[in-house]
């Protein structure tokens, strides 16, 4: 098969797992006990069928570098999957800062302080360039979580050079009918928006809260606080960059109760930053609900999970969907794997209703 050309916004943790994974992949390719991938092959293509062919970013440790360097240099801390990566002769360019990333990130301490380029900003015909000349098919969006305006700028780029969108952060470009409308009328496929993980949080919480309602447990109350040690975590220590994240994480799991929940009484959403937990990702999550006869049930769950591995594991799968969307000629929402592989889709479905549409977009059923 000819290779997934895809080019990467933001190179941080979760790009790392993502480039190391698909090394890891082309290695273990022959082996039948690869595990880890809901699927090992979509529509012919392979994990190891990826390639990176652009990528941008702007802290100084990682601009200028060849991008198999850059995934490795500080404040990235995800688990290491594959060291050896092989040399991509793509440089890291320096993209456009706008929102990304937070102030009180300047001066944390030595090792997690943010170290801006001195390099100049892209401006958007810069990145629209990078993006025509390298041949990137599709764009991946891993901006830090906030960076809103940011975001909408890379989305315009995408726009621009003609090349896919996959928006893995919770900024509603997908969700956002105006920005759906516009890739549509370009013919640009559109997946997004906020990825979920492989086996996370949020994947649990929905399926536990669907559990409840077809066993006819009323669900009175329900809380998930997440704690991790990486760059996101302590860039959401900054709350105010928390509002579109807080509704994309609420929205997935009241969009699969019997009965949506006031506000008061559910709360998801980052709780704190703990330095030593690097990439690890703790989940609490609280259930309180009313059995047979009213009784009550309260159900508690502890999950610790390398957190970008975890996000890898969908975009690989989310990548291996749009290339079908092009290589069929659909632009626009793909609507299944959005429903599937995102947490805040243009349409909710249940976990178990958008396996199913998104295998029968792999097999190639049209979307309504």
């Amino acid at each position: 098969m000819e290779k997934i050309r895809i080019a990467i916004s933001g190179l941080g943790n979760c790009a790392s797992s993502l480039i190391q994974g698909i090394a890891y992949y082309y290695r273990n390719k022959e082996s039948k006990k690869v595990t880890g991938l809901m699927h090992c092959d979509i529509g012919g293509y392979k994990p190891s069928d990826i390639e990176v062919v652009a990528a941008f970013d702007i802290d100084k440790r990682k601009v200028g570098k060849d991008v198999s360097d850059a995934i490795f240099e500080l404040p990235n801390c995800t688990t290491v999957l594959c060291r050896d990566i092989p040399v991509t002769n793509i440089r890291v360019r320096m993209g456009k800062i706008l929102d990304g990333f937070s102030e009180h990130m300047k001066n944390y301490d030595d090792k997690y302080t943010f170290v801006l380029s001195d390099e100049k900003e892209a401006s958007k015909e810069d990145i629209i360039k990078v993006l025509k000349e390298s041949r990137a098919e599709m764009l991946l969006n891993y901006l830090p979580v906030g960076s809103e305006q940011a975001v909408r700028f890379y989305a315009e780029c995408a726009l621009g050079a003609g090349v896919a969108l996959i928006n893995c952060m919770p900024v509603f470009i997908a969700s956002d009918p105006k920005w759906a409308d516009r890739f549509k009328e370009k013919g640009i496929p559109l997946i997004g928006d906020d990825i979920k993980s492989q086996l996370g949080a949020t994947i649990i919480h929905r399926t536990l809260a669907d559990l409840f309602k077809k066993r006819g447990v009323k669900l009175e109350r329900t809380y998930q606080l997440n704690t991790g040690g990486n760059t996101d975590f302590l860039n959401m220590l900054n709350r105010s960059r928390l509002i579109s994240k807080k509704v994309s994480k609420t929205e997935a799991v009241q969009s699969v109760l019997a009965e949506r929940l006031e506000a008061e009484d559910i709360h998801i959403g980052p709780s704190d930053y703990v330095a030593w937990q690097k990439d690890n990702k703790v989940c609490f999550i609280r259930i309180e609900g009313r059995l047979f006869g009213d009784v009550p049930l309260n159900l508690e769950l502890r999950l610790s999970v390398e957190d970008s591995p975890n996000s890898a594991g969908v975009a690989i799968d989310a990548i291996r969907c749009c290339k079908l969307a092009l290589d069929r000629g659909r632009g626009g929402v793909l609507y299944s794997p959005s429903a599937y592989f995102m947490k805040h889709p243009p349409r909710q479905f249940t976990d178990d209703e958008a396996y199913r549409m998104t295998e029968e977009f792999i097999a190639g059923a049209r979307e309504n």
